[in-house]
């Protein structure tokens, strides 16, 4: 089972990033799928969810900018962050959640800064 992260970077202030998660060795379409973030020195937060009816939740913080969708043709889950801010910069994560079973991803850094 595998989660890689890509697609993070440095953004200005109000830019965009799209964020995606590839999928490896389990079959997307049966998992709940989500990003988390974890800033410095805080807890690591969920950010949006998917489920596998397609139906998605996202943190107040993020609601209107951020974008969750999933691919399962392709293994593919997506993070379209719009009108970013500092606070969103993190390292971001994607985790698949079945049950009991889960699986996390390696991270991908996001700096929002001018």
């Amino acid at each position: 089972v595998q989660l890689v992260e890509s697609g993070g970077g440095l953004v200005q202030p109000g830019g965009s990033l799209r964020l995606s998660c590839a999928a490896s060795g389990f079959t997307l379409s049966m998992y709940y799928m989500s990003w988390y973030r974890q800033a410095p020195g805080k807890e690591r937060e969920l950010v949006a969810g998917i489920w596998t009816g397609g139906s998605t939740n996202y943190a107040d913080s993020v609601k209107g900018r951020f974008t969750i969708s999933r691919d399962n043709a392709k293994n593919m889950v997506y993070l379209q962050m719009n009108s970013l801010k500092p606070e969103d910069t993190a390292v971001y994560y994607c985790k698949s959640s079945r049950f009991a079973k889960e699986f996390w991803g390696q991270g991908t850094q996001v700096t929002v800064s001018s």
